[in-house]
């Protein structure tokens, strides 16, 4: 017996019927293939239900690396935490509380300014409960830092001081503190953004700072902003008030870089104040040139900053800088006011040489000067 198809195009008109003879060995073959396809299909099926059942799916597998992606912040804050404490204070104005990190065996702590300034008494309650008494060390509020110390306890967990300098924007961080009041608690988010100048009251202004959207609350200031390495990168200290409703911003943070605290912490431990700010320094008081200053002083431009004082000896001075000279660039920075030759500074050290070039009496230079150190009561 025969079987006939149809050939794919069909019959021509007016032409014979085409058609083709499958021999008895071509469909035993067509047989065994189609069997061998169905046999195939369902061990496909079977691996599926059983890669689901054992959890090595796809959908397992993402399942896995979101679990992954969750231990490792986790492991980090049940760790971190431990560090932190609460900070209790008696002022004459009342009472008031903030956060801080132990950063040193020996009991030292690090905290804001802001939270300890003025203190009469000074509480500090630990990861497990335990509060104890502590002293004041040292206050630096140029950069709302300050040290406290404590009798250290047994088992008092100690932070590392990581290296902001490594830090990079969209970076997950934590915020571990006590805002409200509600102790050990945290916060995540990102760094949003980073190199901030943000003034923060009279003579305070944050330098570096460390941008972030984690939740900053009153309570969390002088407490801890963590990466995922562990380490101490930042100290949370104020988020930004939004005019309109005189209410803080979502989602807009600042914290004292690592950095800075390196810097500044080992100068209040050692005398209790600062002696060396680390920033670099012209040596000159200046004005930002606009045209009415421009007017004011008969100065040949209209722009840039002009140098009212040179600190005796000090770098713009030996460099031969004078006043009456109109900054204008820095290397090839140019300098369009205070803020931006202060902004222009904060990138460069103490030791660095700068070409500035200036305009003096209508004539354009370029003098080299060798930057110095800011002084801490600057």
């Amino acid at each position: 017996m025969s079987e006939n198809l149809e050939a794919p195009m069909g019959n021509q008109p007016g032409s014979p019927p085409t058609s083709r003879v499958l021999s008895n060995g071509a469909r035993v073959a067509l047989v065994v293939a189609l069997v061998l396809l169905v046999g195939i299909g369902l061990f496909a099926a079977w691996q599926i239900g059983r890669n689901s059942a054992s959890g090595t799916g796809t959908t397992a597998q993402t399942g896995q690396s979101a679990a992954s992606l969750n231990e490792v912040p986790v492991a980090v804050a049940a760790t971190f935490r431990r560090s932190v404490v609460q900070i209790d204070v008696v002022t004459a104005q009342g009472a008031g509380l903030g956060s801080g990190t132990i950063i040193d065996s020996r009991g030292y702590i690090v905290t804001n300014d802001h939270v300890v300034a003025g203190a009469k008494q000074i509480k500090v309650e630990l990861y497990d409960g335990l509060t104890v008494p502590a002293q004041l060390t040292g206050l630096y509020p140029p950069e709302d830092l300050a040290v406290i110390k404590i009798a250290p306890v047994p088992h008092m967990a100690v932070a590392t001081i990581g290296d902001s300098s490594k830090l990079n924007i969209a970076e997950y961080v934590m915020a571990i503190g006590n805002p409200l009041g509600i102790t050990q608690t945290v916060t995540s988010g990102i760094v949003s953004a980073l190199g901030r100048t943000v003034p923060v009251g009279p003579g305070v202004e944050l330098i570096d700072a460390i941008q972030t959207d984690a939740a900053i609350n009153p309570g969390n200031s002088g407490g801890a902003l963590v990466d995922l390495e562990g380490e101490l990168i930042g100290v949370p200290t104020l988020t930004i008030l939004n005019p309109t409703f005189n209410a803080p911003a979502s989602g807009v943070g600042f914290a004292v870089p690592s950095n800075r605290v390196k810097l500044i912490v080992p100068q209040l431990i050692a005398t209790g104040h600062v002696s060396h700010t680390g920033r670099a320094s012209l040596g000159v008081g200046v004005v930002t040139v606009d045209a009415s200053v421009a007017a004011q002083y008969n100065l040949p431009v209209d722009h840039g900053v002009l140098i009212v004082s040179t600190t005796p000896n000090g770098p713009a001075a030996r460099a031969g800088l004078r006043a009456g000279d109109v900054i204008l660039q820095t290397d090839n920075t140019p300098v369009t006011g205070v803020q931006s030759l202060g902004d222009d500074l904060l990138s460069k050290s103490p030791g660095d040489t700068v070409a500035v070039t200036i305009n003096r009496g209508g004539q354009q230079m370029t003098v080299n000067v060798t930057l110095g150190g800011l002084p801490a009561n600057s």
